[in-house]
This record gives structure tokens, C-alpha cells and sequence, in this order.
């Protein structure tokens, strides 16, 4: 199934169809969007048919200057039957042989009252979200004091019960389970819950609640950038876990690396604090201070001393 068809531009942007309804239906496979200038002028060598056509006020009355024929066999030429729609900018009129060629070929003719550029931006944008890469982890993601942290860890480990623990001292809740992530650049993940579990809590020996009805809709976000990884890992003697935190370890999802900690999980130790601390810390490295290169400094300087 197409991510995107021309419907659904249509909805999102509120557009004015002019003609070609029997096409709104047809699917949009790119997220660039062509401005057809220069075919209008005549020269469709590489024409893009399969992209989202945007014309506006230089192209509109470029194509007016032009004899009534040609003005003809450039529209029939710009409507194929894989041009997903054509999109008049800033209210313009539509020249009546664009609508006779879209007609012909089904091509849906539509207009925004916005400006060009302000429309082309505001389209590239909606379009590199939805066709942006994608894929799902078994984890929660919470907001802590800004920052995106992604909670994983086995089955059962304690992540649900953390992340109600977190809403309570006041964070937000963005998905429990089930975490999708989409890639919208090349430096940021983005993470939502799926519609279906959407604010819902699943917390063992208590079944699921719903974070937004007990908690408030300022305990709940819909989206948000995940910053870095938090692994709750369950205590074992013999393994060696970070005790200053100078090496700090990397975990890929997609494309994009982002920092990971590996927090043992141990009767007795409060793991929301620990997260919240972890947040915190994460946001001052970010402004330049890392208190375990502080230290080493420090214990450097005493040895040197002596």
C-alpha cells in the first residue's frame, strides 16, 4: 500500500480540488516535488511525471504569454496517468487548458491560497515525514526534563513500572511497549506509540491503565526526539559495569547513532531517579560539562602533584 496518496494532501492542507477527482486516489511515491517550469517552456526530456506538480505566479504567466496551441501541448504533455496531482499556488486562476488536459488524464488539479515557497516547504516537510525510514522497538519512551530517553530491557524487567514511577514525579509518557521510530533526518529519530495503545500503561499484577485519564493531559506527549538509550540490565556480580563514565557506549537504530547507558537493575536502587539523573547529566554534557572528565582532571593533577 502507498504511505501517501493525493488524498491525502488534500485533507491535510485543506486544498480545493478544481478537477480530476477520479485521481485522488493515486499515490505519491517521492517526496520531491517538482516546480515545471522549464517543461513549460517546452523542454520534457526529464520531465519528473511521478512527482507532485507546483505551479505558480512565474510559471502561470509564462504559460500566458504563449500561443493558445502550445499552451495546449504543454499541459496535455505535463498530465500523464502516473502524475500523481497538479497544485495551483497563492488562489491563482486556472488556465482552462490545464483543466481540459486533466480531465482527460485524470490528473487531480488542486489550489492552496498559499504562497509557492511557503507551500513547498510546508509539502516537503509533511512529505520527507511520511516517507521517511521506519521501524518499531520493544521499549518506552518517556520525556525526562526535556530529554528523550528510551527505556529497554527484557521482558518483565521493570519498564512500564519505571516509566509510571517517572509520570508521577511529573514527566511525560510518549509510548509503553511498543515504541515506533521514524527518521527524519540524518541527526534525529523521532518516537510515537502505535494509535492502538496510544497513552496506555501496562503495568503486571494491575492490567492497563490509561496515563492521560489518571494522570492528566500534561503526563502524555504524542512525539518526541529520542535523545539517548537507558538498558535496564538485571544485576549480575560478575560483570563489569561503568563506574566513573568515560567510555561512553553507542547503540544504532536506522542510520543514527545515539548514546547508551546500561543501568543494573538490583533490589533497593531507584531506577527514576537514577533516569532522571541520567537526563540531567546527558543535558549538561550537552552544555559543555562532563563531570567525570572533572574528576580524572582532578585525579590526574593529584598524582602529578605527587
Amino acid at each position: 500500500m502507498a504511505k501517501v496518496c493525493t488524498k491525502d494532501i488534500v485533507e491535510k492542507f485543506g486544498l480545493e480540488l478544481i478537477c480530476g477527482e477520479e485521481g485522488i486516489h493515486r499515490p505519491i511515491t517521492t517526496s520531491d516535488i517538482s516546480r515545471p517550469g522549464i517543461e513549460i517552456s517546452g523542454y520534457f526530456e526529464f520531465y519528473p511525471a511521478e512527482r507532485i506538480q507546483l505551479i505558480g505566479k512565474t510559471e502561470l504567466t509564462f504559460a500566458e504569454n504563449l500561443l493558445v496551441i502550445e499552451r495546449q501541448l504543454r499541459f496535455e504533455r505535463l498530465c500523464t496517468d502516473i502524475t500523481p496531482g497538479i497544485i495551483i499556488s497563492r488562489g491563482l486562476d486556472v488556465p482552462p487548458e490545464l483543466i481540459q488536459a486533466a480531465v482527460r488524464e485524470s490528473v487531480p488539479v488542486l489550489r492552496t491560497k498559499q504562497k509557492t515557497t511557503r507551500f513547498s516547504s510546508l509539502l516537503t516537510n509533511y512529505l520527507e515525514s511520511k516517507f521517511a525510514p521506519t521501524t518499531a522497538v520493544h521499549g518506552v519512551l518517556v520525556d525526562v526534563y526535556g530529554v528523550g530517553v528510551l527505556i529497554t530491557g527484557k521482558s518483565g524487567i521493570g519498564k512500564s513500572e519505571t516509566a509510571l514511577e517517572l509520570v508521577k514525579r511529573g514527566h511525560r509518557l510518549v509510548a509503553d511497549d511498543c515504541v515506533e521510530i521514524r527518521q527524519e533526518d540524518e541527526y534525529t529519530l523521532v518516537g510515537t506509540s502505535p494509535e492502538l495503545i496510544e497513552h496506555l500503561l501496562e503495568i503486571r499484577g494491575l492490567g492497563i491503565i490509561n496515563v492521560m485519564t489518571l494522570f492528566g493531559a500534561g503526563s502524555v506527549l504524542s512525539n518526541k526526539k529520542i535523545s539517548m538509550v537507558i538498558d535496564l540490565d538485571l544485576w549480575e556480580s560478575t560483570k563489569n559495569y561503568e563506574r566513573i563514565g568515560l567510555d561512553e557506549e553507542k547503540i544504532k537504530i536506522i542510520d543514527i547513532e545515539i548514546p547508551k547507558l546500561t543501568i543494573p537493575v538490583h533490589p533497593g536502587r531507584n531506577l527514576a531517579v537514577i533516569i532522571e539523573v541520567a537526563a540531567m547529566n546527558f543535558r549538561l554534557k550537552r552544555m559543555g560539562i562532563n563531570s567525570a572528565e572533572q574528576f580524572t582532571n582532578r585525579l590526574a593533577d593529584v598524582i602529578d602533584d605527587k
